[in-house]
């Protein structure tokens, strides 16, 4: 068929439905009725010529039908999500040697039309991938779906629906959504548009449409580029996408993303990112899904959405270090289909830079994909620092006081950074967040003791100390009558607690809250001092220089020091070792085995996710072979072992030359892959 005749309709056709919206809508028509009556015959018989006609056709929509809702359709094939990705190594590490499409990344909302004997039965939105809308009646305002092609098989496709960044410009100014707010972006618009019931005011949003993907029909051809260039013949105007023809170098695989960026500029078309898929139908189905994407694409995200909220509060919360830190409580935002309304706002500094007060404008955003994050203040203005913070402790309403400290933005400038601390020692939240800690996980592990327990336990005044936890039995008799406890709840809880005696060097470190003493800082020392408590305790008292050890710097090494110098602190830790059994750390790897282990002695750095290892498994195995397990890269690091969706650590690594290890050729190095 010929092509230069599909474009010519198309174009007729988007032609015409300009010319009825100057007429009918603005009464400001541009062209007389006689052109637009020969334009009018001249599509005609271009449709007679192809076979196709658009939905939207000027010949075919004297009106625009309305209904009263909006009824539920079942998706057979599940319409699921992509996992993301930001990383342009992990793009690459996705793509080995397989064949792969880079695609745009429409910002819009995915549709599916299905179509029987060449006529369009159904067009759904995407909903939670199992369930979508029928919006079939609002086909007519979009451009870009046919309404008949030449196909008489079935035919199942997904795609985006979409407004121009242009055209929204425009529409902006006079469109307001649900909540009688002006629309914050083109995505949402089009969102609200394609779900109206009114197929006369989604007229009047002028979206379009281009597939994506095919899910049914063209069984014969192997490949989805293939399955989605026979699209056009029928009217279609597919996503812009690239084939691989070869495994691709990271320069290639950049190039390539940069291409298809200017020509979506070009073309005014909103794009938020760049699909990664296989390119092999049958290899993707192998693939296989999770609940939420399927494995066959990536998403790659050139930077987090930003999404517009409004501030409602301020919320102050003691830890256990005395730091008050603050959470941004907001209007509920959806980002990537979770709902978020509660950010940290890392301390005053963040606050004093953003100029925020409750009722701004706030822009929120995922970092990495994971983490909610405010970004800006779009009401700057009126700021004062006195009024931003409490003068008042939240809980125990002592005066608070600002701390500040040398340290580094985001951007790695050093700067001074103020913090709100509350400086009571008694102060019951912060003596809660203490003892939550305690008997965490990482520290002595204690299940049954929640934070709503141990308030109980508090405000009875049966826990004054960490020695008291395990003097719970004196209160057993009280214990059980409590409100949701009973003696089976005792026992469990009894048992929990006489089994964290026997705990580790790591643990019981951690368990102490000596500020910045985490997993891999505490299995440094272990290491070092052989697991032995009193050698590091009395390594303390020696002045011993902690800033000689991988990742100890000025600060850690300081805060080691005046925990230790405490009285109080120094008695816990005493008195608390009489009641555990501290176990033996790991054996590293035998002396006359070091000669086969290229390890031992060496700083080995972890990122990304090592399947079938956790992060603290890993360390394990690390210590074991008698290396030290980092947690950032410097210039002391020897290894870096990457592993999926690898950070930062990866960029850094590189720029320092440091060997980086995929994690099955580490297992080798290792002997236990």
């Amino acid at each position: 068929m010929n092509q230069e005749l599909i474009r010519k309709q198309q174009d007729l056709t988007a032609r015409l439905n300009r010319y009825r919206h100057e007429y009918y809508n603005l009464n400001a028509p541009s062209i007389s009725d006689a052109v637009y009556d020969r334009l009018f015959e001249e599509l005609q018989d271009l449709e007679r010529q192809t076979g196709i006609q658009m939905a939207n056709s000027p010949t075919s929509t004297v009106g625009y039908p309305a209904i009263s809702k909006l009824e539920k359709t079942n998706h057979p094939i599940p319409l699921l999500s992509l996992d993301k990705e930001k990383n342009i190594v992990e793009v690459c590490r996705f793509m080995g040697e397989h064949q792969v499409m880079f695609m745009l990344k429409l910002d819009g909302l995915t549709i599916k039309l299905t179509y029987e004997g060449g006529e369009l039965l159904e067009a759904a939105t995407r909903g939670d991938g199992e369930v979508g809308e029928i919006v079939t009646h609002n086909t007519r305002a979009i451009g870009g779906i046919p309404a008949h092609i030449r196909y008489e098989d079935r035919l199942v496709i997904t795609g985006e629906a979409f407004i121009r960044p242009s055209d929204f410009e425009q529409l902006k100014a006079s469109l307001v959504d649900n909540n009688g707010e002006t629309y914050k972006n083109g995505r949402n618009l089009a969102a609200g548009s394609v779900r109206l019931l009114d197929a006369k005011t989604c007229m009047e949003r002028r979206l379009m449409f281009m597939p994506f993907t095919v899910l049914e029909g063209f069984e014969n051809l192997p490949r989805k580029s293939e399955r989605l260039k026979e699209l056009s013949a029928l009217g279609f105007t597919p996503c812009k996408y690239l084939v691989t023809k070869r495994t691709l170098t990271q320069a290639e695989a950049e190039d390539g993303i940069k291409q298809l960026q200017q020509y979506a500029r070009d073309k005014d078309i909103p794009i938020d990112g760049i699909v990664v898929t296989y390119n092999d139908v049958a290899f993707a189905k192998s693939c296989g899904r999770t609940g939420h994407h399927y494995k066959d694409g990536l998403a790659f995200k050139f930077e987090d959405d930003l999404f517009e909220t409004k501030l409602q509060m301020i919320e102050w919360t003691p830890g256990r270090t005395g730091e008050i830190a603050p959470v941004a409580v907001f209007a509920p935002v959806e980002i990537d289909g979770c709902e978020v309304s509660r950010a940290s706002l890392h301390n005053l500094s963040f606050i004093e830079d953003l100029e925020l007060m409750p009722g701004n404008r706030i822009l929120v955003s995922k970092r990495n994909l994971i983490i909610p994050h405010v970004e800006d203040n779009l009401d700057r203005g009126g700021f004062v620092l006195e009024s931003a913070y409490p003068h008042r402790c939240p809980c125990c309403g002592e005066p608070t006081r600002i701390h500040e400290t040398r340290g580094r933005n985001e951007n790695g400038e050093e700067r001074t950074i103020k913090t709100l601390f509350c400086d009571n020692a008694g102060c019951e939240t912060r003596k809660l967040k203490q003892f939550v800690h305690f008997v965490g996980k990482k520290a002595m592990n204690i299940e049954g003791l929640s934070e709503a327990t141990l308030e109980k336990l508090i405000g009875r005044g049966w826990i004054h100390s960490y020695l008291d936890v395990y003097r719970l039995d004196q209160h057993k008799d009280e214990l059980v009558r409590m409100d949701g406890f009973g003696e089976r709840s005792w026992q469990r809880l009894w048992s929990a607690i006489q089994q964290s005696r026997n705990t580790t060097f790591e643990r019981y470190v951690i368990a102490m809250d000596i500020p910045m003493i985490g997993n891999t800082a505490s299995g440094v020392l272990c290491q070092v001092f052989h697991g032995n408590l009193d050698e590091f305790r009395d390594a303390v008292y020696a002045g011993y220089d902690f800033r000689q050890l991988p990742d100890f710097g000025d600060t850690l090494h300081n805060n080691i020091h005046e925990w230790f110098s405490k009285e109080e602190n120094f008695c816990i830790w005493e008195e608390l070792q009489m009641m555990m059994k501290i176990q033996k750390p790991v054996q590293p790897v035998a002396e006359n085995n070091t000669q086969d282990n290229p390890f031992a002695g060496k700083t080995i750095v972890v990122t990304g996710k090592v399947e079938p290892y956790t992060r603290d498994e890993m360390n394990s195995l690390i210590a074991s072979l008698g290396a030290i397990a980092g947690s950032s890269v410097t210039r002391k690091t020897h290894y870096l072992v990457c592993g999926e969706k690898a950070g930062s650590k990866l960029s850094k690594a590189r720029e320092l030359g440091i060997p980086v290890l995929e994690p099955q050729e580490f297992f080798r190095m290792a002997g236990v892959a």
